[in-house]
């Protein structure tokens, strides 16, 4: 995505260097979510049928599919805690370095494994194993990169250059959808299943190294360097978890809140979607499934950044809570749109799930970023996020699909988005709108904090400024 430099040149509120900043942050980004989405949409077309026994109801593979999909978001939160933790000691640039290395070697390797017919349980074993290095690298990921950026932004402009962040999940999803689109497209349903799908995944080494590679020529933010400089200088000042399930306990339970219905209604309309679709509805082909998803991923991708600078003009909270309703809805509409297997209907329906996601998910990063001071920022932000990413994103395709299967009808699955969008909807009240706030003053208030409780010395405030 190096175009991302040229892009923002031209944006609100941009400070020298950020161009590469953004280049940098959201070139790994869309690599890391090319990887990760690349194995929820082969989940449904292709794992489901080669990795686990046959069976009469095409919604068991596939359900069997999104449980070793499910393994990869339970990693996560284990690799917020490892990546937040060293990533505020040592700086959030080597850890992404690191995190895009792992995720590429276990994508590449997924190219390889045998199927279940050549090995056996050896092969969905192999698949979870691999599954959960790539969940763990994941979950350091989206915290590094989303701090790479706003902490480098101007305050009254970080939802909007975090939201470039952010279109690197749709950009990387629009990327694999295109990859396999093209595959299913040039090769029988025989040959795509036999050894098509594999070239998606190889692919994976060339774009790896790309994001790779930019993320070497890039720096950490002089805020997190101060801060860096003031943990060595004073003892008594601690990172990582623990500290800031302890000292911040609400911007966690916050976080772990605003994503869990973003979380949900972004898996049920990219991952069970396709299953509804290739199971539910006769006569829809892959391909037809595949350009739905382009084109929404598209459109999501364009609206990432305008809802990112709304939020700079009417704040975090409003924009996210219009896109809670309109997701909240969404499920009562959408299936009945896919049930006519009118292309452009589908399209439609998909279309409309992401906008109201877009806006949920725009402003994520310069929210969540704004709730935790710089000494724990990388931990607070990544365990929150990743937490609910364990009991919504992780299970809800899997839960989509066992309600479709007991009740034969989408409405349950449409009441389930509807109760976790209920959910974010409180934690969007208990929010605190953070719209243009210093991260100095966070820093300068945690500080106070710590002096008033005789925990840390009077002197070492950070410095007034942006």
């Amino acid at each position: 995505m190096a175009t991302s430099s040229n892009a923002a040149s031209s944006a609100p509120g941009k400070p020298q260097g950020l161009g590469k900043i953004v280049t940098a942050s959201m070139a790994g980004t869309v690599v890391e979510w090319y990887e990760f989405f690349l194995y929820g949409t082969a989940s449904t077309l292709v794992f489901g049928k080669i990795f686990f026994p046959e069976s009469d109801n095409p919604l068991d593979g596939i359900i069997k599919a999104f449980l070793t999909y499910a393994v990869g978001f339970i990693a996560r939160p284990v690799g917020g805690l490892v990546f937040g933790h060293f990533g505020d000691k040592y700086g959030r640039k080597h850890l992404l370095q690191i995190s895009i290395l792992m995720v590429g070697a276990a994508t590449f390797l997924m190219g390889s494994l045998p199927t279940f017919g050549a090995v056996g349980y050896l092969a969905p074993i192999l698949l979870v194993v691999l599954r959960f290095i790539q969940g763990f690298a994941v979950g350091g990921e989206w915290g590094g990169a989303a701090l790479l950026i706003t902490e480098h932004a101007p305050d009254r402009s970080r939802g909007y250059w975090g939201s470039w962040t952010q279109a690197g999940v749709p950009g990387g999803n629009l990327l694999a959808t295109i990859v396999l689109w093209i595959l299913s497209g040039a090769l029988s349903d025989s040959a795509f299943l036999g050894w098509g799908w594999r070239i998606a995944f190889f692919l994976s080494a060339i774009i790896v190294f790309v994001g790779w590679y930019v993320r070497t020529k890039v720096s950490d933010a002089p805020i997190f360097k101060q801060a860096q400089a003031d943990l060595e200088a004073d003892e008594s000042k601690r990172y990582g978890v623990l500290e800031v399930i302890k000292r911040y306990p609400r911007g966690v339970l916050t976080a772990v809140g605003l994503r869990l219905a973003e979380n949900v209604v972004y898996y049920v309309i990219v991952t069970f979607s396709i299953t509804y679709l290739s199971v539910k509805v006769t006569g829809v082909e892959t391909k037809t499934i595949l350009f739905a998803m382009g084109i929404a991923h598209a459109v999501e991708f364009c609206l990432m950044l305008l809802w990112g600078r709304l939020t700079d003009v009417v704040g975090r909270r409003p924009v996210y809570a219009v896109g809670t309703v309109l997701s909240a809805a969404w499920g009562f509409y959408a299936f009945t749109m896919f049930d006519s297997g009118s292309t452009g209907i589908i399209v439609l329906a998909v279309t409309l799930g992401l906008v109201g996601h877009s806006m949920m998910y725009s402003g994520q990063a310069a929210a969540m970023a704004e709730m935790f001071p710089t000494r724990m920022r990388y931990s607070g932000v990544s365990f929150g996020a990743q937490v609910s990413s364990v009991v919504a994103g992780s299970w809800s395709p899997l839960i989509a699909a066992a309600l479709l299967s007991a009740y034969g009808s989408s409405t349950p699955v449409a009441l389930y988005v509807l109760a976790c969008c209920v959910i974010t909807g409180v934690a969007i009240a208990a929010a605190r709108e953070t719209r243009g706030i210093s991260l100095h003053s966070l820093d300068r208030d945690d500080h106070d904090r710590l002096v008033a409780e005789g925990v840390a010395p009077a002197g070492g405030i950070p410095p007034v400024g942006s």
